[in-house]
């Protein structure tokens, strides 16, 4: 048997793997994120760290162990070390770790960080200039157009998934985001844990989202280009005028409207889901690890009922009652039982 030493320029391999050629020049912009946090005594050498275990908070201090609680991607947008990611991968975290594509890792620092649009700028300090990716115009994306999305999903790094458009113009108000402003891309490029904060990218490998959130299988939600652009120009020209952004509060879930039809979907994937009247209550899609929400013991699957004696009907009411209080009484409905949870939400800048 012979081998093959190099690839034809004419042969179908080399003119038809456009998508290799994508990934080959995006690659080294790509990093891995993972965030840590001092770990409480009570849980060293369980599998229960101190994000986890809202018993031990307040008595003894934190020790100096680590304990990783999260993990994301993100993409560099400078020479100099400037990295966009989604905000939701920093919550909750006392140090952000980066790691390139040679394997070189950094302490990175929170520059800015804009929870209503999901986006954060973070920066490393390096002693050479690194590759960087560009930023193409979101507003020029057709559906139906090939992409490729590059992440981190379960901290496998530089895994490589490939999608169509299906929309340019999701509303954010269709996914439950009552205050959201955001249209975002829609692509059935495969999107998991993992993978949010990395980029989604054309043919010619210019950024035109960065992958979110994930409903299912298929469906799947970046923001555009164009708002990220736009957020780093506000966030200059906030840097230039030494302005800084007040300090808002963060759950940390992903939420659904209850609707005729989500119920209706719910029970049939799932017989013991509670009989519920459309309308009233919320459903909680995402818990974000290392979050207020997942400290307190709220779980993917639960339904809101109820905020500090009040009902909840929509998204906005959790949006609201977050934002006005600094501790919540979450009434959830779990199976066909209620729980009660004492919730303090996480102030983000």
């Amino acid at each position: 048997m012979t081998w093959s030493r190099s690839v034809d320029p004419n042969s179908l391999q080399y003119k038809f793997n456009f998508i290799a050629d994508v990934v080959e020049k995006i690659a080294p912009a790509v990093v891995h994120l993972e965030l840590f946090r001092r770990a409480h005594p009570d849980s060293l050498g369980t599998k229960i760290s101190s994000s986890q275990n809202p018993k031990s908070r307040g008595r003894a201090p934190y020790t100096n162990k680590e304990v990783l609680v999260s993990s994301g991607s993100g993409f560099i947008v400078s020479e100099d070390g400037l990295i966009i990611t989604n905000a939701h991968v920093l919550t909750n975290k006392q140090r952000i770790k980066v790691e390139l594509k040679s394997g070189q890792q950094f302490d990175a620092k929170v520059k800015e960080v804009d929870n209503k649009l999901d986006i954060a700028l973070i920066k490393i300090d390096t002693n050479m200039p690194l590759p960087v990716l560009l930023l193409g115009r979101s507003s020029d994306l057709r559906p139906g157009e090939f992409v490729v999305a590059l992440g981190s999903p379960f901290s496998l790094q530089n895994t490589v998934t490939t999608g169509i458009v299906s929309s340019t113009q999701r509303d954010g108000k269709d996914l439950g985001l009552k205050d959201s402003d955001m249209e975002y891309i829609q692509t059935d490029a495969i999107i998991n844990y993992g993978n949010s904060g990395g980029p989604l990218v054309n043919l010619d490998g210019e950024v035109i989202g960065m992958n979110t959130l994930k409903v299912t299988a298929g469906i799947s939600f970046a923001i555009p280009s164009d708002r990220i652009r736009q957020f780093l120009e506000d966030s200059h020209n906030r840097q230039v005028k030494g302005k800084s952004r007040t300090k808002k509060k963060y759950l940390g879930l992903r939420m659904l409207p209850l609707t005729f039809n989500l119920i209706r979907e719910l029970r049939r994937r799932d017989r013991d889901f509670p009989d519920l009247i459309p309308g009233v209550g919320v459903y909680v899609y995402e818990v974000i690890q290392g979050t207020a929400a997942a400290s307190a013991g709220l779980e993917d699957g639960d339904v809101i009922i109820a905020i500090n004696g009040k009902t909840v009907t929509s998204t906005h009411d959790v949006t609201d009652t977050v934002q006005r209080s600094d501790n919540l009484a979450i009434v959830v409905r779990r199976g066909n039982e209620d729980i009660i949870l004492t919730v303090r939400p996480d102030e983000i800048d």
